[in-house]
């Protein structure tokens, strides 16, 4: 979720000069009072709205991980707190009886602010993301900033300042864990950490009488690129040479460096992790995984990093694989239930946004049907599933206990709308996000082979619907070369980006829309076909909007994008 501080120069219970937020009575509270919250809604997009106006809220612990403790999700107006009207346009949220336990907040870190946007009950008018100080005790981390990677030539320095108020506070400055500088009695901190030949992340610990505040940040060092060739069969994403190996690939053109962080490495690469570059397959970064232990459960991301990027992307982003075969997420995993999808791996701590999954030696599903004879086109008799509302459990073990009554209907083929890992867990599925990876909310890998299986038993074709046209955006072939002027890493793409335009090239346009002219994104279309068909022995593709499949026309001409176009007959011919 967005970030937006907001910075208060003067506090104020005056309703007429009140702020967007601010606290009853001018004081901000500490985490352990009681406290009342007041909202003007004068010029924000709540301005013209006159019914109840519901808190989407969290927690900042430390003044460095936004968001948590949130209460609800998003739209639930029986959970999550309405505000009460004061007077004219100024409304009020009670946290009681402390702050803390109105966020039901236990962790043994500080809350420093909260954060929150006000809504709607229908959900359709809303505030930007808001933020609010707790606390007279605050840090300011002004060099680098909070949460931030600076990248650094191995031997070079970092220097690091920051300031506290309410008193002269004890500062203490980690890298990796260990205690580098200790600077006691002062509300002003300076120090530099020089020649530096290795990937540091430290914690800035700052104590006040007994609340102590962490600042994060960390140091890449850039690798410089080694350039190897790489053996052919190596193929992007992962490639398992045997029970203890595995090859990764990555094409990531025009960037300088890329770590592999992991479970591996306790998500703390060295240069030993860092990716070599194949020049004679358009400078394809891999990496060979060595050690691994047979059948077990990994999870990894790619850092990559351009060092001179273009105005208003970033130099680095953490993303997973976009050839990911299974991807956890810390934005929906929590949501899925244990009985569609038993044993779910856990989201690593203290990572950011999807990572992907491999393990070595997994057992192959042992198919019952290798010879299924497919119906003709011009036999189809075909349903459409939406695994999301056809039964009370919503998943894919629903359909395989339901074969008899699809067989009955004399149907020979079933249309499933997307299955494709999209963002959210409940959705018809055309804001995919890995057009490779299964959606977790529906089941296993295996659960899906095994619906596969039972409707070939039963004579009954299996059709994917496939949305081509688009991304959306925790796509890493859309991060990876995004447009990210607020820094928040989330965007749209830039002007180098391999994959997909700028703007649609067609007046259809929903997420981010993939270039089908361009040979990158061909290969990943015609790779993610062959995935589907020869993993999971799906008998056809539904084709989603493939008038958005041409690059002749634009966002405003409808009369060029519903009329014929060759290119997109020729591309679609070529898949």
């Amino acid at each position: 979720m967005k970030k937006i501080t907001f910075t208060f120069l003067l506090l104020i219970s005056t309703f007429s000069f009140a702020q967007t937020l601010s606290w009853q009575g001018g004081i901000t509270p500490e985490e352990t009072d009681s406290a009342v919250l007041l909202f003007d809604k004068t010029g924000t997009g709540l301005a013209s709205y006159s019914g109840t106006i519901y808190a989407h809220t969290g927690l900042t612990i430390d003044a460095s991980t936004p968001w948590q403790n949130v209460i609800g999700n998003w739209g639930d107006n029986g959970v999550q707190p309405a505000l009460q009207l004061v007077s004219g346009n100024v409304y009020k949220l009670d946290l009681t009886p402390t702050i803390k336990q109105f966020y039901s907040y236990a962790g043994i870190g500080t809350i420093t602010s909260i954060n929150i946007v006000l809504r709607s009950a229908d959900r359709s008018q809303q505030t930007s993301d808001l933020e609010i100080n707790v606390g007279a005790f605050q840090v300011s981390l002004t060099s680098p900033t909070v949460n931030s990677t600076t990248i650094i030539s191995s031997g070079g320095n970092l220097s690091i300042t920051a300031s506290n108020t309410n008193g002269n506070a004890n500062y203490v400055l980690k890298a990796n864990g260990t205690t580098i500088n200790t600077q006691n009695n002062i509300a002003s901190y300076s120090f530099t950490h020089t020649n530096l030949t290795s990937n540091q992340n430290y914690e800035l610990e700052v104590t006040l009488a007994s609340t102590t505040i962490v600042k994060k940040f960390s140091v890449l060092i850039d690798p410089v690129t080694a350039f190897e060739i790489m053996p052919t069969d190596y193929q992007d994403g992962i490639t398992y040479l045997n029970d203890t190996e595995a090859v990764l690939v990555l094409f990531a053109i025009g960037k300088d460096f890329v770590y592999v962080a992991g479970s591996f490495n306790n998500w703390q690469p060295n240069a030993s992790y860092a990716m070599k570059r194949d020049f004679t397959r358009n400078n394809k970064f891999w990496i060979k995984l060595t050690g691994l232990t047979s059948g077990q459960i990994e999870t990894y991301q790619y850092w990559v990093v351009d060092k001179t990027p273009i105005a208003n992307s970033p130099s680095l982003v953490k993303t997973a694989d976009p050839y990911s075969t299974l991807v956890l997420s810390p934005f929906d995993d929590p949501f899925i239930p244990s009985s569609t999808y038993p044993n779910l791996p856990a989201y690593p701590i203290g990572q950011d946004r999807e990572v992907s999954v491999l393990q070595t030696a997994q057992t192959p599903y042992n198919w019952q049907v290798t010879n299924f004879a497919k119906p003709k086109k011009e036999d189809l008799i075909v349903y459409e599933v939406l695994i999301r509302d056809f039964d009370a459990d919503r998943n894919f073990q629903d359909l395989i206990d339901k074969v008899d009554y699809f067989k009955n209907l004399n149907i020979n083929a079933i249309e499933l709308m997307p299955v494709m890992e999209f963002e959210g867990n409940e959705s018809w599925g055309y804001n995919t996000a890995f057009h490779r990876a299964l959606d977790k909310f529906y089941g296993t890998e295996d659960k899906f082979r095994e619906l596969v299986d039972t409707f070939h038993q039963n004579g009954i074709a299996v059709i994917l619907d496939l949305a081509f046209n688009h991304a959306f955006g925790r796509n890493p072939m859309v991060r990876m070369w995004m447009n990210d002027p607020d820094g928040d890493g989330w965007g749209e793409p830039s002007i180098e980006n391999p994959y997909f335009n700028e703007t649609a090239k067609h007046s259809f346009s929903v997420g981010n829309d993939f270039d089908h002219s361009n040979p990158f994104t061909k290969n990943f279309v015609k790779s993610t076909l062959k995935h589907w068909i020869e993993d999971f022995k799906i008998d056809g593709i539904r084709w989603d909007l493939t008038k958005g499949f041409t690059q002749n026309c634009s966002e405003s001409d409808f009369n060029c994008t519903d009329s014929f176009q060759a290119d997109r007959v020729a591309v679609l011919k070529e898949y």
